[in-house]
């Protein structure tokens, strides 16, 4: 497992809470936005997660740290959706779950969707693996919260991770989308 680094918590409340939507910013290209993008379709679209630093290193709590979203700005996690819309994104979930467990060391993946009307409200669920040898103490919520530390990766580690997912969720995922 890789070294956790501090984290500047600080100014991503700031820019969650006082910046546009992550998520609709990024669907629209803007690359001041701009993350590893693993699948899309007409509906929904899968991303890594990051935080880029100055020197150009990606930060996440995890390797392979995964987003999906439904392509349309939506807040809340059932009542924005019909049913068969809820069913069609955790589809695209369940896939990212089998894509990460084949592509990284994973002893569990974890699967949930966070966010806030007061920042970060675009609907998302975060799907990440749990490397293998993380001690009990540092599981669950303390592995996936920022504050405990971030690990830092280059950008050739993030796209190799990301042409890995990519090319998983194109054959399970059948084909139908294509990166975003």
């Amino acid at each position: 497992m890789r070294e956790r680094r501090a984290f500047d918590l600080e100014s991503y409340v700031r820019r969650t809470r006082t910046g546009p939507c992550f998520v609709c910013e990024f669907l629209r290209g803007n690359p001041d936005y701009a993350h590893h993008a693993l699948y899309q379709d007409d509906f929904a679209a899968v991303f890594l997660a990051r935080t880029p630093n100055r020197e150009g290193r990606q930060l996440v709590q995890a390797p392979g740290y995964t987003l999906v979203v439904p392509r349309e700005h939506r807040e809340q996690v059932a009542h924005d959706f019909t049913l068969a819309e809820y069913l069609r994104l955790q589809e695209v979930v369940y896939h990212v779950a089998g894509a990460l467990r084949q592509e990284l060391p994973t002893e569990r993946v974890y699967v949930l969707s966070l966010g806030s009307q007061q920042g970060n409200s675009h609907v998302h669920w975060h799907v990440v693996a749990l490397p293998p040898g993380v001690p009990y103490d540092e599981q669950q919520f303390h592995f996936l919260m920022a504050e405990y530390g971030v690990v830092e990766l280059t950008e050739g580690e993030t796209a190799d991770i990301a042409a890995r997912l990519r090319a998983r969720l194109q054959t399970a995922l059948g084909g139908a989308g294509s990166p975003a």
